[in-house]
């Protein structure tokens, strides 16, 4: 079990190695909303996306033995590169299995940060049995990209830092994916907040953890279509309990809402962000009544910025 400790001792373990991150608002987002949004902002994370936390808090508890023989992880993007990045600032190899269909962006972000790559097929089953052949391989150091304690711990931070920028937030929502940034979103905010209300954000096209959420247990992802590249994963065994017992809701927005919050933020606010950290404001605004949150200061993690520049959704 992850708790709030784990996450302040993160936080104090990455304070010379991750950026804290801004927090930005928007009285256009707020109008359009119908609610106060703090948004934190890790697309201006290194390698572009909060996954770099996670990374960092976890190759900076290997030993040296371990750390000689690298690390490996499966990733469609950004939790590769973070820990491409990471293990180079160590010094050490880093092996990434990533599927075909990975955009290419982070692909050649991977490749820059030195990490070799490994393909596979676009499949969990390809990445899960691709990345066991590489660790048998060279003995590497099978790092998770969301279902791992030290990975949660890290992604956590991010959500740490929001609330002591500000912390009388009446809630905080994050984008759902594997469920490592809700899992550590939730557990910094009861920790620190035990009256805070938690939501997760969906597409509608990749609702595994709607669904979990609804049936009580752990129901995978089947045949995801969105656009949002980031939140196409399921669940873990580790994310999946901490999302069923500290969430209020999951809230879904469909792709073409969450593009219309796509378009707003990088006109209005002028920052690039990716599909993925446009759902839980495009799920605020669609659901901001029936949760019963108009009005309420709210906080956002945006989770990265790392579009596909030739391939614009619109």
């Amino acid at each position: 079990m992850v708790t709030l400790s784990d996450i302040e001792q993160a936080s104090a373990r990455l304070k010379n190695i991750v950026h804290r991150t801004p927090v930005l608002t928007s009285q256009a987002l707020n109008a359009w909303t119908g609610a106060e949004l703090f948004l934190k902002c890790e697309n201006f994370q290194k390698v572009g996306a909060f996954k770099y936390r996670g990374a960092s808090n976890a190759i900076t508890q290997l030993d040296d033995k371990a750390l000689a023989k690298g690390v490996c992880t499966h990733s469609s993007g950004n939790h590769a590169q973070a820990l491409a990045l990471a293990a180079r600032g160590r010094g050490v190899p880093a092996y990434i299995v990533m599927p075909t269909s990975a955009p290419k962006v982070k692909r050649d972000a991977v490749i820059g940060y030195g990490a070799t790559v490994i393909d596979c097929a676009p499949t969990l089953e390809a990445r899960e049995t691709t990345a066991d052949e590489v660790v048998a391989r060279y003995g590497a150091t099978f790092i998770h990209p969301y279902d791992h304690p030290d990975i949660i711990a890290g992604q956590g931070t991010a959500a740490y830092e929001l609330l002591q920028d500000y912390p009388n937030l009446d809630a905080i929502i994050a984008p759902v994916g594997g469920g490592g940034l809700m899992s550590g979103t939730a557990i910094a905010a009861k920790g620190i907040n035990p009256a805070i209300r938690v939501f997760g954000a969906e597409p509608k096209g990749a609702d595994d953890a709607y669904r979990s959420f609804k049936a009580g247990k752990l129901l995978l992802q089947e045949g995801p279509d969105t656009f949002c590249d980031g939140l196409l994963t399921s669940l873990g065994e580790l994310t999946w309990p901490i999302i069923r017992d500290n969430l209020e809701a999951v809230l879904l927005a469909d792709d073409n809402e969450i593009l219309e919050a796509l378009r707003l933020i990088w006109s209005r606010m002028k920052i690039i962000i990716e599909p993925s950290c446009a759902t839980p404001v495009a799920a605020l605004r669609k659901h901001l009544g029936a949760s019963k949150l108009e009005g309420k200061k709210i906080g956002v993690i945006l989770s990265g910025g790392n579009v596909d520049l030739d391939a614009l959704p619109w």
